[in-house]
């Protein structure tokens, strides 16, 4: 048996593991503080996340898995569910903070949100930080959302492991002429319902659901529709900064 601790959204968690995990939990969250949660992974959640990934993608696709990245799986889900109990959730999101406040972009995967983020830093320079490329984590406080980094920030492993004030939300579509509007929270609860980690238990969906509806009531939000040419990244930076100059 494995066991780590990993600092991740002000949460210390003890994981107990059957494979040594860190194909994707970066180094920069382990901690020798004491655990606030202790979370041990068993062959059953193993053999759980395997079943529904058969029910999504079939079973032979889910029998080429290894259990290994499985039982990585369940922890990433283990952690993302504890921490809707303390107030934070999981989105799927690009988020950059220039600085020092924090600006998350969202949209289905192979959208552009990541290319965006990019156009931000080489805008930006040194002032644009990357808090985490995937999967930011979203704490609600009493009057503002905190982004934190996490250990699950993509492919390219791009994501510091920090936390600031989340300013904006963006919600991103590709177009060929750029523009962006601030929009209401009525229009961005769908969009933003489908970025949001949803648990299957029925309590935790309701408590992630009203989460959500403190999010909107924190940030401001926008729609963007834009193409890769860096010009869009000084339109979304301008508007969404209440910046006058957006040349760094």
């Amino acid at each position: 048996m494995y066991c780590e601790r990993y600092r991740i959204a002000e949460k210390v968690f003890e994981i107990r593991s059957q494979y040594a995990l860190g194909r994707k939990t970066g180094e920069d969250y382990r901690t020798e503080a004491p655990a606030d949660y202790v979370l041990e992974l068993t062959q059953a959640h193993i053999d759980r996340e395997r079943q529904w990934l058969a029910a999504g993608s079939g079973a032979e696709a889910a029998a080429r898995w290894p259990d290994a990245w499985l039982e990585e799986m369940a922890m990433h889900r283990m952690v993302s569910e504890t921490l809707i109990e303390c107030g934070a959730f999981l989105m799927h999101g690009s988020c950059i903070a220039v600085d020092g406040v924090g600006y998350l972009f969202t949209a289905p995967s192979g959208t552009g949100k990541s290319t965006h983020a990019r156009l931000w830093r080489e805008l930006l320079g040194e002032r644009a930080v990357m808090v985490n490329d995937d999967k930011p984590m979203i704490r609600i406080g009493e009057t503002a959302a905190i982004a934190y980094g996490s250990p699950w920030n993509g492919k390219e492993g791009l994501g510091d492991n920090i936390s600031v004030p989340l300013r904006a939300i963006c919600f991103l579509s590709q177009a060929k002429e750029n523009r962006i509007e601030e929009i209401s929270g009525l229009e961005a609860y769908g969009p933003l319902m489908q970025q949001i980690y949803r648990p299957r238990d029925p309590l935790l969906v309701q408590k992630t659901l009203t989460l959500a509806d403190k999010l909107l009531e924190r940030v401001r939000l926008y729609r963007l529709g834009c193409n890769m040419d860096p010009a869009a990244a000084a339109l979304s930076y301008g508007v969404m900064s209440g910046a006058e100059d957006c040349n760094g």
